[in-house]
């Protein structure tokens, strides 16, 4: 009986489920084919590039083990990188090198590693531990993103992200992903990081929740996570719609990170993009994707410009949240 009332519950609100989000909506509108263009990150950043959707810059992959050796070449020339597994998932298999000391690397942590550890850990990503299907993969190694000041208050070493669900290119959902001192400095909910709802209309953080429970500081940074206006947000929403135009996939999950010196890069794609945000935006996602479709039905196979389709989606989504308490970051 209290199962039944806890569904009645949330189907009122307009809550997604998993069966639903997988019958409704993945299997509806992400053709199996197009699979590969997200979840192989190589492909994803070369079909970007040619849109013209920034992302970080590709230093170099490698494919094999005879290829691990041309590691000191590709990174000789940089003081810090990002070395990730091209199908990788949930951010493992991540390693940044914030720095170099000598002849040694330095962690984001402040780790001090051999250039036999990142040969090694490359070992590992190209036998596939860190993929998604455990074949066999490559390792990219890119331009590792610095966070403006503004995140770096309210984010514990690693890089914040933020994730915007797209139905047929109409924005749905935000939120900011804030990496803690549980989660080990990455952008992962389901490793502690912190999920901050996003008013989609004007980009200012809500309320955060962190291990189920609703939260208005950072844990470690003692800093508000409410209130905060992010950056660039209308180039935020903009990329998002069009990666949808970029892979044809109905139903998607762009990340974002917001870089000091390049503003919004994308970062990667998700076919299968989680419930999580639902929690962060005390929203239901099933209520927002029935708006779009009733909307899609309206307007027919018409195939409306980015611009239109983020206008109607901020006219419809917009939160009565907390009023920015900060300027937009100059950084």
């Amino acid at each position: 009986m209290l199962w039944s009332k806890t569904r009645k519950a949330l189907r009122a609100r307009g809550v997604m489920g998993i069966n639903q989000r997988n019958g409704d909506y993945i299997l509806r509108y992400n053709k199996r084919s197009l699979y590969p263009l997200v979840d192989d990150k190589i492909k994803t950043k070369k079909m970007a590039l040619d849109a013209g959707i920034r992302v970080p810059e590709l230093y170099g992959t490698i494919a094999t083990e005879q290829g691990i050796s041309t590691l000191r070449k590709v990174v000789d020339t940089h003081r810090d990188f990002v070395i990730k597994p091209a199908e990788g998932a949930g951010g493992d298999g991540i390693m940044v090198i914030a720095d170099r000391f000598e002849d040694y690397f330095r962690s984001a942590s402040g780790r001090i590693i051999t250039l036999e550890e990142l040969e090694h850990h490359i070992s590992g990503i190209i036998s596939g531990i860190y993929s998604l299907g455990g074949h066999r993969d490559q390792a990219l190694i890119e331009y590792r993103v610095t966070s403006t000041e503004l995140f770096k208050r309210i984010s514990y070493e690693g890089v914040p992200d933020i994730r915007i669900i797209v139905l047929k290119g109409y924005p749905v959902a935000a939120m900011l992903r804030l990496p803690t001192r549980q989660s080990q400095g990455k952008a992962n909910l389901h490793q502690g990081a912190i999920g901050v709802g996003l008013d989609l209309s004007t980009g200012v953080t809500l309320d955060g929740t962190w291990l189920n429970r609703k939260i208005q500081r950072h844990p470690d940074t003692a800093n508000a996570v409410a209130g905060l206006t992010v950056p660039d947000w209308e180039d935020c929403l903009s990329l998002a719609a069009r990666c949808y135009d970029l892979t044809g996939l109905g139903y998607l999950g762009v990340d974002l990170v917001m870089d000091r010196d390049h503003g919004p890069m994308m970062l990667e794609l998700n076919a299968r993009p989680g419930l999580n945000i639902q929690i962060a935006m005390d929203d239901g996602l099933l209520r927002r994707c029935r708006i779009i479709e009733d909307h899609l039905e309206t307007v027919g196979d018409k195939d409306l410009p980015a611009a239109e389709r983020i206008a109607f989606s901020k006219s419809k989504f917009a939160v009565a949240g907390p009023v920015a308490v900060e300027p937009q970051d100059p950084s």
